[in-house]
């Protein structure tokens, strides 16, 4: 899963730049795994695509503020309603954060990151980074042709103040799906 592509920081998205339909799933800072199960009824699953060792990408490590040579453990996953992809999810976690309670990500298998972290009493969120994938950067996805831009965002989350970066790219299923409720 390639989420190498150019994010953004605003203060206040404008409405040029990231359409109506997509603003509220793209700039909810609530629990993205709460409101998935909410839209699909509990018809919600994760499917991890890689989980491993592996340098993060330079901006992933410069934002996490991890020397750039340095291994994280890369979680990818897809997250599924009615069975089909809505969100595709990139996590960074550096070794240092994986101490105490953290140690527990190393071992979520098919379990939502979501969860564990929205139930975090010391959970801190840092801003919305938001991007647009265009097909070219992205040629296939969740085993499609995309034939649209796509939508994501990224922030830097602290549990007991350790960074964990989550990047989410939302599919055409999730606009569609949200929009049949």
């Amino acid at each position: 899963m390639n989420l190498n592509q150019r994010w953004h920081t605003f203060k206040r998205v404008p409405s040029f730049y990231l359409p109506h339909e997509w603003r509220d799933w793209v700039l909810d800072r609530g629990s993205l795994t709460q409101r998935l199960i909410q839209a699909s009824h509990g018809n919600f699953s994760v499917r991890v695509v890689r989980q491993q060792w592996l340098q993060p990408n330079r901006d992933e490590a410069l934002l996490l503020n991890c020397p750039t040579k340095a291994l994280a453990l890369i979680r990818e996953v897809e997250l599924l309603c009615y069975g089909e992809v809505w969100v595709v999810a990139r996590s960074i976690i550096p070794y240092t954060t994986l101490t105490g309670t953290e140690r527990q990500l190393r071992v979520l298998g098919n379990r939502p990151l979501g969860a564990f972290l929205f139930k975090s009493k010391t959970m801190k969120r840092g801003p919305l980074q938001v991007s647009k994938a265009t097909p070219e950067r992205l040629s296939m996805q969740a085993g499609q042709a995309l034939r649209e831009s796509l939508w994501g965002r990224r922030s830097l989350f602290f549990l007991h103040n350790k960074p964990l970066l989550v990047s989410e790219l939302f599919m055409p299923a999730a606009l569609s799906g949200h929009t049949q409720q």
